[in-house]
């Protein structure tokens, strides 16, 4: 396994930065997790090389699309990567933690999302049609704009629930602390999660269950709020249940989870709360919801990165455990959840490097996208 050092710069962000050129771990034999239970075994199989990828989803006819942070996208086929299918390298800047954060498709392969940043460093998302399993680009139009005070916590995932709907993820705006307050606020999109319907309105509807509709002073696309980075979150393919990977300020990472019935307004506490810990002076919120899971930084983690629950066939003892990993660490690790507790936890045994984000392909296996460059998927040992 490779052994990594911890690093400074812009502790408990994502940390985006340029590509070390760090190769992804061998896995070798997967390490028990002591009193946790007993580690699936695994290993990484690289299956392509890409330019800092930042984000991937499964697209039409099995596919799985992958992200490349300066602003290209590219379908993984049995010989790697193909050519860029969309290049917008030109509308976007890797400076701080910026560049193209996520892309998503509609349940139906009908509609592609891009989220990026655009020049001036404003969270974009933008739809394409697509036919055939191609992009339209003249069909190109943007559903929705965020000013971003801060070039650090953009957030920037996004992918469409069990219920059809679109959600976005932004993070407090950024510097250090959330200066503004905007975790807490309700009349901001920064710090939250939102969530609409792009093809109910032009450029979007509300739809009419959102926990803040008709609430006075409260934007109406939010769905949950109190998040600091959410910089990775997904839904369980089984259950439909929502988990989201929240990086931490200096001393947790948290892990957050809603049933599928939820019917959204959760508060995750920041920036009164990191974690189960009140951040600086805060005081803990009355609806505060904490975390399933949380890690502190005693070890090599910085930056948690959030997974999926696995539901592939191909690892029997994997099913219905949460994978996930630490920007900073490259551990790979899952945890058994039961009615929304944490029952295990256990390490993998295998290392990703830089993980920057995970992707699910449409049969439910799991690739483990390395900023350096590697791009690995989960396979039995």
């Amino acid at each position: 396994m490779k052994v990594r050092t911890r690093t400074s710069a812009i502790v408990g962000t994502i940390c985006l930065l340029a590509s070390l050129g760090l190769a992804s771990a061998a896995a070798k034999e997967p390490v028990a997790s002591g009193s946790s239970g007993q580690a699936a075994k695994v290993v990484l199989k690289e299956v392509a090389t890409a330019k800092n990828p930042s984000a991937g989803t499964a697209g039409p006819g099995g596919s799985v699309w992958i992200a490349e942070r300066a602003g290209t996208v590219r379908v993984l086929g049995d010989s790697g990567l193909g050519e860029p299918v969309l290049d917008i390298s030109g509308e976007t800047t890797t400076d701080g933690e910026r560049g193209l954060l996520g892309i998503a498709f509609d349940k139906d392969f009908a509609h592609f999302y891009i989220s990026f940043t655009d020049l001036e460093g404003t969270s974009t998302v933008d739809e394409f049609a697509v036919r055939d399993g191609k992009l339209q680009p003249d069909t190109r139009r943007t559903v929705l704009t965020q000013t971003q005070p801060y070039a650090n916590h953009n957030g920037g995932d996004l992918r469409f629930g069990p219920d059809g709907y679109l959600y976005i993820a932004f993070g407090d705006g950024g510097s250090g602390g959330d200066p503004h307050g905007n975790g807490q606020k309700l009349d901001t999109l920064l710090g939250k999660l939102l969530r609409i319907d792009p093809a109910g309105g032009d450029p979007y509807a509300i739809p009419p269950d959102n926990p803040f509709v008709g609430q006075a002073g409260a934007k109406e696309e939010i769905w949950a709020y109190g998040l600091r980075n959410p910089w990775r979150f997904s839904f369980d393919s089984g259950t439909g249940d929502l988990l989201i990977g929240d990086v931490g300020q200096s001393a947790w990472e948290e892990i957050d989870w809603a049933a599928a019935s939820s019917k959204g307004g959760e508060n995750y506490g920041w920036s009164q709360m990191e974690g189960n810990h009140p951040f600086r002076d805060g005081t803990e919120p009355a609806n505060h919801v904490p975390p399933v899971h949380e890690y502190d930084r005693n070890g090599l983690g910085c930056s948690v990165t959030g997974g999926y629950v696995y539901r592939g066939a191909a690892i029997t003892e994997l099913q219905g455990q949460y994978v996930f990993s630490d920007y900073c660490d490259g551990t790979v690790r899952a945890l058994q959840m039961e009615n929304g507790k944490v029952t295990g936890e256990s390490d993998l045994g295998v290392n990703g490097g830089e993980v920057v984000s995970f992707a699910q392909g449409g049969d439910g296996e799991l690739y483990v996208l390395d900023l350096g460059g590697s791009i690995s998927r989960i396979d039995p040992a």
